[in-house]
Formats: structure tokens, sequence, C-alpha cells
């Protein structure tokens, strides 16, 4: 029987899979010659081939056992300080890899041009972070100064470092933490006191960044500036024109050729719409409504706080990443940094982010397994404490009864004619038997 854990599999397939056609298409050049083997040789072939094995990977992997675990053994405060080092060494001049102007990457293996983003990783380390914290300190959550406090300071350091050089994606951290906090118990008048604070900084990073600030007045009217800051959203509008219901076809494309920037990630999906036409346009928001669909099924299945909180995070990365970049690519929102998950190019978000999904899958494996305390922590801790009300109320009821009788007794030697009349008139009770 189909679950949601296959059908999570086979959407994240199926997105590298168009990704493969896609992004060599859109990569394509008038003086490029493209040899009959140079698919397998393409890095972009090595990414989705490690992604699929990531996916698998973490597939297997029980996310509640690993990441809900005490001390040492919980990889998830490891995984906040290794992210936050290699952050503050992106930034640094000569260690971090600049591409257009931004230093985001670092170097891998130099030779064949990979690096790695430390970003990605950030995004994945608050979800699991902010699910872990949600789900042990729940009773404490509703107190700002122990329960909010915390999660919301590792937000803003996070954000604050990738801010400096990639705003549309320290946005989607921000956003994606607050969600999980006000899922998981916070209170909603404390998050609404930060909001402010949030707009203020976004603020202050646009008006002191000039091309920020750019992009922006370009985003309320292109055609002011149609050879500078406009042409970018006026070349996407025009790809989209170009392809109409069914597209010129694939390779076909003309946007590609020099005239929309960023074709192969950001804007990809500006060259699907231009060569596969509005019929690809469908089948690409299809794929991302059925991974949405099918996870949340698998959170709809969780019996756990931590498993839902994680589902829910995995779905609002994945979620709000593509709802942002179909809103910039067809100039609903002013121009961001932001790739298409599972099929802008890209080697670290193409792992990261199946590696993610593969959680899901495991979550959903785990709720398979019914009867079994070991795999539902929540499930076992509610059990415990089940059990501690239940002897609690036990010895109250122990309490109550002595009560009554000591009760009784005082009366008996206050009243001794009560006492024989009660001997005298009450008739003799049968003896219990079979108890």
């Amino acid at each position: 029987m189909l679950r949601a854990a296959h059908l999570l599999q086979l959407t994240v397939i199926s997105l590298l899979g168009l990704a493969l056609v896609m992004v060599p298409s859109a990569g394509l050049s008038v003086e490029g010659h493209l040899a009959p083997t140079a698919f397998l040789k393409n890095r972009h072939t090595i990414y989705a081939t490690l992604a699929i094995a990531a996916l698998l990977l973490t597939s297997r992997i029980d996310a509640r056992q690993l990441f809900f675990g005490r001390g040492l053994k919980n990889p998830v405060p490891w995984l906040i300080f290794l992210t936050v080092g290699l952050l503050v060494a992106t930034a640094v001049p000569g260690v971090g890899v600049t591409v257009n102007g931004a230093r985001r990457w670092l170097p891998l293996w130099p030779q064949w041009g990979l690096t790695f983003q430390p970003s990605e990783m950030a995004k994945w380390a608050v979800v699991l972070a902010i699910a872990s914290w949600c789900a042990r300190r729940r009773g404490v959550l509703g107190r700002f100064r122990y329960g909010l406090a915390p999660p919301l300071l590792l937000i803003a350091t996070i954000c604050g470092l990738i801010v400096i050089s990639d705003l549309g994606t320290a946005v989607l951290v921000g956003l994606v933490g607050v969600g999980l906090l006000l899922a998981g118990g916070a209170r909603l008048i404390h998050l609404i006191a930060i909001v402010p604070v949030g707009f203020a900084a976004i603020a202050f990073v646009i008006v002191r960044t000039p091309f920020r600030l750019a992009r922006l007045t370009a985003f309320l009217d292109p055609w002011s500036d149609p050879a500078g800051t406009g042409y970018h959203p006026i070349q996407s509008m025009l790809a989209f024109a170009r392809g109409g219901l069914a597209g010129r076809g694939l390779g076909n494309g003309i946007q590609k050729f020099g005239y929309l920037p960023e074709d192969t990630t950001d804007f990809l999906f500006a060259i699907i719409c231009e060569e596969l036409g509005l019929c690809g346009a469908v089948l690409v928001v299809a794929l991302y409504l059925l991974l949405l669909g099918a996870g949340i099924a698998v959170m709809l299945d969780c019996r756990d706080v931590f498993g839902r909180l994680l589902t829910l995070g995995v779905l609002l990365a994945v979620g709000l990443q593509a709802l942002i970049n179909l809103a910039v690519v067809t100039v609903m929102m002013p121009t961001k940094g932001i790739a298409l998950p599972l099929l802008s190019a890209g080697g670290t978000g193409w792992i990261l982010t199946a590696g993610a999904i593969g959680l899901l899958a495991s979550l959903d494996e785990g709720n398979r397994k019914k009867g079994s305390d070991a795999a539902f922590p929540a499930r076992r801790e509610r059990s415990v404490e089940g059990g501690r009300r239940e002897r609690s109320a036990s010895g109250g009821n122990r309490h109550r009864a002595a009560q009554s009788a000591a009760l009784r007794l005082r009366l008996d030697a206050a009243n001794p004619d009560r006492a024989d009349c009660d001997t005298t008139h009450q008739p003799a009770t049968p003896p219990v038997t079979g108890l």
C-alpha cells in the first residue's frame, strides 16, 4: 500500500529528475557543445545522486530517538555550534567564497568548483532546535524569560549572521522559527510584541544596502529603469509571456541566452514556463502540493509533540521557500536570492532538503509501529505521568476512607446509645465472597 513516506520519496525524486532536465537546458549557451556522455559527468547529476542517497539514509534513521535524546548524545546542540561556526567563517574575508557580490559559500573542492552553503544547514538546524526545545519545554513556553527568550535569541543570532549577505534566507529562517514557536505553545501576545523589532531590523538592513533598496523601487515600478534595476523582473515576465500554454519546447527557450540572469538558480521557474508553458508550471506546483499534502498526513498521524513540530518545521521551510521563489519570479515580490527547493541548481540545498524530507519519511515509519513506547518518547512520558496521577488519586481515596472511619469511631465513643441502636436495628450483612 502506498503510504505518505512513499509519496514523499517519490515526489523528491520527481523534483530532482525534473531539475536534471531543466537545469542543463537553462544552462545552454550558443557556442556550447554538449557531449553524449556529459550528463553522467555533470556535477548536478552527482548532487542529485547524493540527494537521493541522503533521502534514503535519513528515511532509515529513528528521528525521535536521535534528536530527542539527552545530554551529549543529542546532536542538536553540536549542530547549532557547528552551524554558527560555519556562518562566522563564511563572513571572514578570504575564507568565504564570493559570487555576484555575495559571500555565502565555503570552498570544499576548489578544483572542481564544489562549495558548501552554511545558510542551508542553518535553516534545518533551527527547525530541529526549535522543535526539540518546544517538545521539552512546552510547560514553560508561555513564560517569556524561561521559555521563549532562549529560542528567540538563537533565531536572532543565526538570522543576524545570515543577513550579512542573504536577506531572503534570513527572513525565511526567522519566519519558520517564529511559526514553530507559535505552534509549540508560545503566547501570541509575546510574539506580536517582537514583530516591530523584526520589521525595524529588516528596514534597517534594506536602507543601509543600496542594491536592496533599488530592488524595492524596481518592484514598485520596473519600467522606470528597464535597462537597470527593472531589467530582471521585466525579462522574467517576458519569459512567461513567450511560454504560453504549451511552451516553446524543451531547450528552445530564448531568455536563457543572456537575457534572463540567474536562469539556472533563482529564476529557473521562468525558464520552465517559457519552454514547457502553463503545463510545466502546473506540474511544478502540483509536485509541491503533493509533497506538502504527504507531509501534512505524516504530521496528523504523529502522536508526539516533537514529531509534529519537526514535520511542521520541514513543511514550513520547503513551502515558504517555494512560495517566496514563485512570488519573486512572477514579480509579486521584490527580487530575492531564494532558490526553488529541489529544482534550482545547488548542491547543498538539494542534499540537505532531501535529507530533511527523509526525516519525515522516518517519522511516518515510526507512526506505523503500533504499541511501541520506545518509538514515542512523548507517549511514554504521558503514560508515566498518568500512572503518577492514578497513584496519587488512589492514595487520596485511602486517606479519605481513613478519615471517615476515624470520624465514625469518635461519634460512637461520644454517643454509646447510637452505637447500640445501630448495632441492634441494622440488618446483618451477608458475608461477601468471591472477591
